[in-house]
């Protein structure tokens, strides 16, 4: 596929759709991070306009592909976008994502599968967009948790290793104006407070199986459900959350490194190879 794609579909016109559709893409894209900053939650119907765009964009490129005779890589690209929607579906199920991240994962792979113009870089050996937008924002999400410690190390804020890289100290009486979950446990036993940091395995526990773990979204939602844990909280004075930048901001920088710049894994790959780029 990816000499399929150097040779004859760089210059190709057929390109000129997933440019359309990448543009709406990355629009709707950038709205939807400042929806997720500022409420943490994208409203389906965020999706429709870019959708209206993408979809008869990818229909045309699919359908031009067909009629000039790379059948083989039209069905390759769909296999791929079946595969892929299937993955983040299932993560969303589990969740192991966010369901407005999947829904932008998904909808990356049904609208754009291709890069609409060549990446500085050049084009990765699959030729996939939406696996270069996953792991281009992979890759730059990882520079989160430093950026976190800094920011704690800069306000004299300590806790045990690894907690410092993934989460911050908060109000206790205002815990439910903020966003993440809990990161520590909370008792009481004869009017003494005990606190401890849970596990960073049985954090992941708590994540797949969704038992125990306490999320400031249900602590503002569901106030009377909680409220030893908030009376425990506000007599702690602070309480450490993990707090994660929304994904949605790493697809949408992911998107917009993948499209102009190429894939970034594989770029490290060929330097830690030693081979030219």
């Amino acid at each position: 596929m990816a000499n399929v794609i150097s040779t004859a579909m760089i210059a190709d016109p057929i390109q000129i759709p997933m440019a359309i559709s990448a543009t709406a893409v990355t629009a709707t894209l950038l709205y939807a991070s400042v929806l997720d900053v500022r409420d943490r939650r994208v409203p389906f119907r965020t999706w429709y306009p870019m959708l209206a765009v993408g979809i008869p964009a990818a229909a045309f490129f699919y359908i031009t592909l067909i009629l000039s005779g790379r059948v083989l890589l039209v069905s390759g690209y769909l296999a791929l976008c079946v595969i892929f929607s299937l993955i983040f579906y299932l993560f969303a199920a589990k969740n192991l994502f966010g369901g407005a991240d999947a829904w932008a994962l998904i909808f990356i792979s049904a609208c754009v599968p291709f890069f609409p113009i060549p990446p500085y870089f050049g084009y990765p050996p699959l030729g996939f967009l939406p696996f270069t937008v996953l792991t281009n924002a992979v890759i730059l999400n990882l520079f989160t948790p430093l950026a976190i410690l800094v920011m704690n190390l800069l306000k004299g804020n300590w806790a045990p290793f690894p907690y410092m890289f993934f989460g911050f100290p908060v109000e206790g009486a205002k815990i439910q104006k903020e966003f993440g979950f809990v990161m520590e446990d909370f008792s009481e036993n004869g009017g003494t407070l005990a606190r401890s940091f849970v596990g960073i395995r049985e954090s992941l526990r708590r994540m797949l199986t969704g038992e125990g773990r306490v999320y400031t979204k249900d602590l503002r939602l569901h106030p009377e459900r909680f409220r030893k844990e908030l009376a425990l909280y506000k007599k702690a004075g602070t309480v450490w959350i993990s707090y994660a930048v929304p994904f949605m901001i790493p697809i949408t920088a992911g998107l917009i490194t993948a499209i102009f710049f190429g894939d970034f894994l594989y770029v490290i790959m060929k330097i830690i190879a030693g081979t030219s780029l």
